[in-house]
């Protein structure tokens, strides 16, 4: 049975469908939280929830939703109008076709779930379905509808089980030409292009969740720590902020691809160096060769 669910109903392919539950696959437990405090008290703040018409403090509970259809003019909402909007994507997770990986541009990502199994009985069909969409390489769309919204998803394995992505609809997103329209059509100097591109094969590697740490918290711990010792933390110098395009941009290249990764100087550079000049001094006696050929 899964625990904290968000949704329940079905996921179905046709004709063949099993009990999921949707399990939010992010959470903040471990991130730091602040309050707002009266500096002249030390107090903390509390946020009130007040009538805007008799300034009157209401209980958030006691609350309903309403629709302004013109202003300051709402209607009022009731969990069973909400009930009677119901649609099958509220309790259906029907898959309506599938599309390569690298078809979804990763902007229109969202929130993601994990898409469990809810209770055994339908737990063969859910491992069929899983390894179907692994095999496929592909990724299966949907929709759901969560928090009183209808969600367009993709569907996708995740180790054992099988992960739900939410994305976004086209109209919540800002057009991006209107972004890059500024950005001139300048045509890239083909050698620096090429440098680049070997500092970037040079620079990759595997995929680790430990990348994502967040190193700003882990600082910001470090200084509530030491605040609490009564003792201060030194501030780390800020990085050279040179806005000015005065960079010998082919020298930086080079220079970077005779670096580690790290920014030590590659120690190996010599020796590669070395390497290419010893097939010059072998040349001399390929000829001998080609002449008696």
């Amino acid at each position: 049975m899964a625990d904290h669910a968000v949704w329940r109903g079905h996921l179905r392919l046709a004709l063949v469908s099993c009990p999921v539950a949707l399990q939010p696959a992010h959470h903040e437990a471990a991130s730091l939280h602040f309050h707002f405090i009266n500096p002249g008290t030390g107090n903390r703040v509390r946020m009130v929830t007040l009538d805007a018409g008799t300034d009157q403090e209401v209980s958030r509970r006691d609350l309903v939703r309403g629709y302004a259809f013109k202003k300051d003019h709402y209607l009022v909402l009731t969990d069973e109008d909400f009930a009677s909007a119901r649609i099958d994507s509220s309790s259906v997770l029907n898959v309506e076709k599938f599309v390569a990986a690298d078809a979804i541009d990763p902007i229109y990502y969202d929130a993601s779930y994990f898409l469990v199994p809810d209770g055994e009985a339908g737990e063969d069909v859910y491992v069929v379905l899983r390894e179907a969409i692994s095999r496929s390489k592909r990724v299966a769309l949907s929709r759901v509808v969560i928090g009183r919204r209808e969600r367009a998803v993709a569907i996708l394995p995740m180790e054992r089980g099988l992960v739900v992505h939410t994305l976004h609809d086209p109209r919540d997103l800002h057009d991006p030409q209107a972004a890059f329209s500024g950005i001139p059509e300048l045509r890239p100097d083909a050698e620096m292009v090429k440098l680049a591109t070997q500092l970037v094969d040079r620079q990759t590697g595997r995929f680790d969740p430990a990348d994502m740490t967040d190193r700003y918290e882990a600082r910001l711990r470090e200084l509530i720590e030491a605040k609490l010792k009564g003792e201060g933390l030194s501030r780390e110098p800020d990085p050279e902020d040179d806005r000015g395009n005065v960079v010998d941009l082919m020298a930086a290249l080079k220079r970077s691809l005779g670096a580690e990764p790290g920014g030590g100087k590659k120690a190996a550079a010599p020796q590669k160096a070395a390497a290419k000049k010893s097939p010059a001094k072998k040349a001399p006696a390929k000829k001998p060769a080609q002449r008696r050929a």
